[in-house]
């Protein structure tokens, strides 16, 4: 059973044979989904992995238990022919074959952990897919049955497999180490890594396999330099090196993927453009956040522009995956936030691009390919927005003259037919066994729902992703203007008042419904604020990279002595590692003349540099250097350079 999708919000019931009907409405349940009737197929289980002491965690945090009963959808890959698609759920721990067809499974593979992505052998007998977070591995499954071949160990969160047309050569990216890895699939070892600047997220081979292009989501520069963006790298898979690291435009951040043109000129990378040198006054014409489009020129290995994807008066909030269709004649991108995927005339959007770097002046804004990204109307008459039945449109697939894209929230997949010129037809399979969504699932869903902003400009994970930072300074104006802040994670907040830097607001609570009032510009049910506070005080941190099997290593046991004895403890203690008091440590004042900050829970911090609140030190070791004048930020200026790397190390390993 399977339902048809068709703008406007019209629906067909359909189904193979009556037999069918009455097997799957006696399997499956009725439900709702975006405003739609449709029937939630259930699906073969692989046995439940034993339980560990403590449970896996999604990315964000979120315990996968029993109480939390979720598949979350989060990648794909497709078969050539288009008529087998292969999911992998994140919160639901567990691999799919759902057949395109009927909708029906063929199989369904259970995981230890969090399964992150996936990747189809070139000859379509075998899939890759990385789980995990500090202990990451890869499972090779086969394609028919879902049985797991072999599993690979990998490094902390890997992310992105990549298989070589060839056969020959497995990419991962373990985000968590900044590192890509490159597999020897023939000895099932270690080829080699190469080690990059922050959270490599996304990357994609060019046809030829002589290029891995690999996307970083944050920036990894100081929050008050000039020029704040996450990059880019282009890296030669013989040698396996990089080649060129190309920043993106100021304000990129929250890049989530990538991919190759299939003539191997370009690359598409999907990302947030942060308007943040701008007071948070408004939302209009993308006054804060728009959704971008970079654009990468392989052969010259450059940037070339980037193209937004919102219009003048209504935003595409929260871009995710990214895809060419088969026959290289569009661009396809899903939107998180707005619950879409974009379909972009890909040789319209060249041929504009070439008429602007030869001079010509195509818009009142777009004069050179440097302004470009200032440009609302760029994709005007060159871009189709459709609609999605489903929420939290994340992953992509490509196969013959279909796309799927997976519907994180909705427990769902979307199929939208890209031969028909316009107005295509959308097709919904529903997976599992459709939970009611409980108070945290709700929150979850709203975090990352730009359809709750003022014209769809963002949402919270716009600025929050994952519920961590962007890793740039924003004037929020609840303190004043003229003096941005940093951007904190939203780990904990609630078990530690007050919250802002400067404790403006006395609690989390006030602070989450404060940022719908003053940041998205609306007004929303209390249930709603209440099931984002849930969702919020349900994160649990992710583990450090930096420790060794779960332990302290020596060197960041050494550094917790030095962290008591340089007086550390006294304002950054307890479970939390705060006081939850305001202490002048001699980094302010800030433009307005506030000199006391609150002391910052240290959980997680490996994960949300840069640090200080306007984000001045790249470095945990800057912190306690450079930015720590007279020891008022712990009594460090008489340690040694080994004793400064030691409470480096224990700081980061909390």
């Amino acid at each position: 059973m399977r339902h048809i999708w068709n703008r406007p919000n019209q629906l067909s019931l359909f189904n193979r044979s009556g037999a069918i009907v009455f097997m799957v409405m006696a399997l499956g349940a009725v439900v709702a989904v975006g405003g739609v009737m449709g029937i939630a197929l259930g699906s073969p289980e692989g046995e439940e992995p034993e339980g560990d002491e403590a449970p896996a965690l999604s990315v964000e945090g979120l315990p996968l238990t029993e109480d939390y009963p979720y598949d979350s959808p989060l990648a794909a890959a497709m078969n050539p022919d288009g008529d087998v698609v292969y999911v992998v759920h994140h919160t639901g721990r567990r691999v799919e074959a759902v057949e395109r067809a009927s909708g029906e499974a063929l199989w369904s593979t259970a995981l230890e952990q969090a399964p992150s992505g996936i990747a189809l052998a070139a000859d379509g007998n075998r899939l890759y897919v990385t789980s995990g977070l500090d202990e990451g591995r890869i499972e090779a499954l086969d394609a028919d049955s879902g049985d797991i071949e072999f599993t690979l160990s990998a490094g902390h969160t890997p992310v992105a497999p990549v298989a070589s047309s060839g056969g020959g050569t497995l990419y991962v990216s373990n985000r968590f180490d900044n590192e890509v890895a490159a597999y020897d699939l023939e000895s099932r070892e270690l080829r080699g890594h190469v080690q990059t600047v922050r959270e490599p997220i996304a990357a994609a081979l060019t046809p030829d396999d002589g290029m891995l292009v690999v996307a970083h989501h944050l920036p990894a520069q100081p929050a008050n330099s000039n020029r704040v963006a996450a990059k880019v790298d282009l890296i030669d898979t013989e040698p396996f090196e990089i080649a060129a690291s190309l920043t993106l435009p100021n304000g990129s951040t929250s890049v989530r993927d990538v991919c190759v043109s299939p003539d191997g000129a370009f690359a598409y990378v999907t990302h947030n453009v942060a308007r943040f040198h701008l007071p948070t006054t408004q939302l209009e014409r993308g006054w804060m956040n728009t959704s971008a489009l970079s654009v990468i020129d392989l052969e010259n290995r450059e940037w070339l522009t980037t193209v937004l994807l919102d219009d003048v008066d209504l935003g595409a909030a929260n871009p995710w995956g990214v895809a060419c269709s088969a026959d290289g004649q569009s661009v396809l991108v899903a939107h998180s936030g707005t619950h879409e995927l974009s379909r972009i005339d890909r040789q319209a959007l060249h041929e504009k691009i070439d008429r602007v770097a030869a001079g010509e002046q195509v818009s009142e804004v777009s004069r050179s390919l440097e302004t470009i990204p200032n440009d609302l109307a760029f994709l005007v008459d060159l871009r189709e927005r459709i609609r999605l039945p489903g929420n939290g449109a994340r992953g992509l697939a490509v196969g013959g003259t279909t796309v799927a894209v997976t519907e994180y929230f909705s427990d769902s997949l979307a199929f939208v037919d890209l031969s028909a010129d316009a107005n295509p037809s959308v097709e919904q399979i529903l997976l599992g066994e459709q939970a009611e969504l409980s108070e945290v699932r709700e929150g979850e869903k709203a975090f990352f729902d730009a359809d709750l902003c003022f014209q769809k400009w963002q949402s919270c994970a716009s600025c929050h992703p994952d519920a961590r930072a962007d890793a740039l300074n924003w004037d929020l104006l609840n303190d004043g203007i003229g003096n941005p802040k940093n951007t904190r994670s939203m780990l904990f907040t609630h078990e530690t008042p007050p919250v802002m830097i400067t404790g403006v607001r006395d609690q989390a609570e006030t602070a989450v419904r404060a940022g719908f009032q003053f940041i998205q510009f609306v007004e929303v049910p209390e249930e709603t604020a209440a099931a984002v506070d849930a969702y919020l005080r349900a994160l649990q941190p992710v583990p450090s990279p930096r420790l060794a099997d779960g332990e302290l290593s020596p060197a960041a046991q050494r550094g917790k002595e030095i962290f008591e004895q340089a007086n550390c403890a006294e304002c950054h203690s307890g479970e939390y590692f705060t006081d939850g008091r305001m202490h002048d440590v001699g980094v302010g004042p800030d433009e307005l003349g506030i000199q006391e900050f609150v002391t910052p829970l240290l959980n997680e911090v490996w994960r949300t540099g840069p640090y200080l609140y306007d984000g001045r030190a790249e470095t945990m070791m800057e912190v306690l250097t450079e930015f720590n004048p007279d020891d008022r930020h712990g009594a460090t200026s008489e340690l040694t350079s080994g004793e400064l790397e030691d409470l480096t190390e224990y700081i980061l390993s909390l």
